[in-house]
């Protein structure tokens, strides 16, 4: 599941670039997730998770036993984005947007998306999707969040980000990111992918396509959070389409 990045660099569009796509791609086609190491450095990821005490800069905050979402809390970010998280929105999705048509390709899924992410989110703002979706969450002993997918609204963009912001094993025990998988009559395949501070995983926001005997077919994807046992942990997703 990994791709290298070299030296860190503020120009987020050269950091994406210097991802070794071919292999991240290889890997979404054959797992549905693959992990970008070390894409944010530890301080970019202690100064990203302070962020959630600051006021003016969210939009909205979601307690989760309130919704039955699992426990514990996040924050979507408002209009105009701090830059980290408004460049990295803007510098990943070209990357990702081929897999993106590729796989509505083969599950016959007439939508296709543009080249950049500014008219993506054209096309979303024209449908009454205006609110931003980037978010950072915040866990702590006991937290847990439920296998879910963020769908928030008819333009949904088939891939998204999750970035660990706090190490294992020193800020927080537990806490694995986990994905299922359910294909057609089978139970569902689980997955915890194993992240270290600053690695992002990108993955499927829905569904994404399988090879099978037969041909293609569409298996359904959800994601969370496992309990966590000690500390705390924060996690800032980057979510490329808006919401209503």
């Amino acid at each position: 599941m990994n791709a290298r990045l070299p030296e860190q660099t503020t120009d987020w569009a050269a950091r994406a670039s210097a991802i070794d796509w071919p292999v991240v791609t290889d890997t979404l086609n054959t797992e549905g997730a693959a992990i970008l190491p070390a894409l944010l450095s530890p301080y970019e990821c202690q100064a990203l998770a302070s962020l959630y005490a600051t006021e003016g800069i969210f939009r909205s905050r979601v307690v989760m036993a309130r919704h039955g979402f699992g426990k514990g809390e996040y924050q979507y970010f408002a209009y105009p984005l701090t830059p980290l998280v408004a460049g990295l929105r803007e510098a990943l999705y070209p990357h990702l947007y081929p897999t993106a048509n590729h796989w509505n390709a083969v599950m016959d899924i007439a939508t296709r998306y543009p080249a950049t992410h500014a008219e993506f989110i054209d096309r979303c703002h024209a449908a009454g999707q205006v609110r931003p979706t980037p978010l950072l969450l915040q866990y702590e002993a006991g937290d847990y969040n439920c296998l879910h997918q963020d769908l928030y609204g008819e333009h949904v963009f088939p891939l998204q980000a999750a970035i660990l912001l706090s190490e294992p094993g020193r800020d927080f025990t537990g806490g694995e990111f986990v994905l299922t998988e359910q294909r057609p009559r089978m139970q569902s395949r689980a997955e915890v992918v194993p992240l270290r501070q600053g690695d992002a995983v990108v993955f499927a926001v829905h569904h994404r396509p399988v090879n099978g005997t037969r041909g293609p077919y569409r298996v359904n994807m959800r994601h969370g959070v496992s309990r966590l046992r000690s500390g705390m942990r924060h996690t800032a997703g980057i979510i490329f389409h808006d919401a209503t």
